[in-house]
């Protein structure tokens, strides 16, 4: 049997199993019993075993498994084939295991596999190219990965989606793996933005719990409601990012201005040698509730960077610590068009004042290279109606260029 035989097989097995679960359901409801499903992603022993007991490729030696693995991830590099490499890790426990080892992050492959690659940085070399669609009559907002809606036709492939609930004083951008489930305590939630009664500061918040070295900066919200999926669960928000877009007093004609600060990524991420924060996996609230020392670390105020305490005694650590501020590349203005103009490499085609770059905003004493300092970390652009491109790279992740990318579509009356 050919190769791809063989991966046709795994995935029936897969899906005879999923089948004869839903049958199961079925019967269980007829009798007026309540089912309830393991999840897929927890880690199910219920889930694992049922799989192992009917699955000849659960018992493979794990040297062949590891190569066969390995085989199916170099030769699907792009989506929908990459959905092949996503089937290896829903077989059973071992080739879950084995296929988290063999799939490398964004950063280091370029690809996307996985939900927890929204949430780490993107590759260094070459921008991960993505296309946003605006739907006004559900005010929701779709991330897709690839170059655009006519290029890539019918292989587009969702990776967020975000909802914008406007408030009495504010304005929210909820942002979930699905579509249709925005709700903060479910387990498709992934983080909101937030702006101010002006739209001239938005926040960025998080549900994945930061690093360690930068959890100091990332204050967490949060907040007692009334509704919630079960007692010891809360929704938790941690505040991840900031957009702030300056004042237009004068009203004078031209871009906007804008400084993102990302609290959960130091300035040292884009130094030589430097690493940004990559989670490997989703956190466990239940676990990080059931520990009072983690509680009681949540509860302490957050450390001010700028204190000259801290100035004091250690101005090498300070530096070190300082989060990545990001500011938009300046325009340039075009004579015989009579209008700003950036060089989007064709990503962009039409002309608006959502258009933006971001680049860093570095001081001489933080010793970034002059190449990391001019290259274009985050691009947004019009293409058509309800159209737009995003292009990211290392340092952001897919989830913190999205929510950047969203503040862009609120109303900022006094900014423009």
């Amino acid at each position: 049997m050919s190769f791809k035989g063989k991966l046709k097989e795994i995935r029936d097995d897969i899906s005879t199993t999923f089948s004869m679960g839903k049958l199961r359901r079925d019967r269980t409801n007829r009798r007026g019993r309540a089912y309830i499903a393991p999840e897929l992603g927890g880690g199910s022993e219920l889930f694992s075993e049922l799989i192992e007991e009917q699955s000849p490729w659960a018992n493979l030696p794990p040297e062949l498994l590891h190569d066969v693995i390995q085989r199916v991830e170099g030769s699907e590099t792009s989506w929908p084939g990459r959905r092949d490499v996503v089937a290896c890790a829903s077989v059973c426990k071992s080739w879950r295991e084995i296929t988290k080892a063999v799939v490398k992050t964004p950063e280091q492959c370029g690809c996307i596999t996985f939900p927890i690659s929204l949430k780490q940085p993107g590759p260094r070399d070459a921008p991960i190219q993505c296309f946003i669609k605006r739907e006004r009559a559900t005010s929701t907002y779709l991330l897709y990965l690839g170059l655009s809606p006519a290029l890539s036709g019918d292989m587009n492939k969702v990776l967020l989606a975000a909802k914008k609930i406007r408030k009495a004083t504010s304005t929210d951008f909820r942002i979930s793996f699905a579509g249709s489930d925005f709700c903060q305590t479910s387990n498709t939630y992934v983080g909101k933005l937030r702006s101010n009664f002006l739209g001239t500061k938005f926040t960025i918040y998080d549900s994945q719990t930061p690093c360690p070295a930068m959890k100091s900066n990332c204050k967490p919200q949060r907040k007692v409601r009334s509704i919630q999926v079960s007692p010891g669960v809360a929704a938790r928000n941690y505040n991840v990012a900031t957009v702030s877009y300056e004042l237009n007093v004068l009203r004078t004609r031209g871009p906007r201005r804008m400084h993102c600060t990302i609290h959960s990524i130091p300035i040292c991420a884009i130094q030589e040698g430097g690493i940004a924060p990559t989670p490997s996996e989703f956190n466990n609230p239940s676990n990080e509730q059931s520990s009072p020392l983690s509680a009681s670390k949540l509860k302490q105020p957050p450390i001010d960077f700028s204190s000259n305490s801290l100035a004091e005694s250690s101005e090498s650590l300070c530096s070190k610590n300082d989060p990545l501020i990001l500011k938009n590349k300046a325009p340039r203005w075009h004579e015989q068009l009579q209008c700003w103009c950036l060089n989007f490499k064709g990503r962009v085609t039409v002309a608006s004042v959502k258009n933006f770059q971001l680049v860093a905003a570095v001081e001489p004493c933080q010793n970034v290279p002059v190449e990391e300092q001019e290259k274009v970390i985050l691009q947004f652009g019009k293409i058509g109606k309800d159209i737009f491109t995003m292009d990211y790279r290392y340092p952001l992740s897919a989830f913190q260029a999205f929510a950047i990318c969203l503040s862009s579509f609120d109303t900022k009356p006094a900014c423009e």
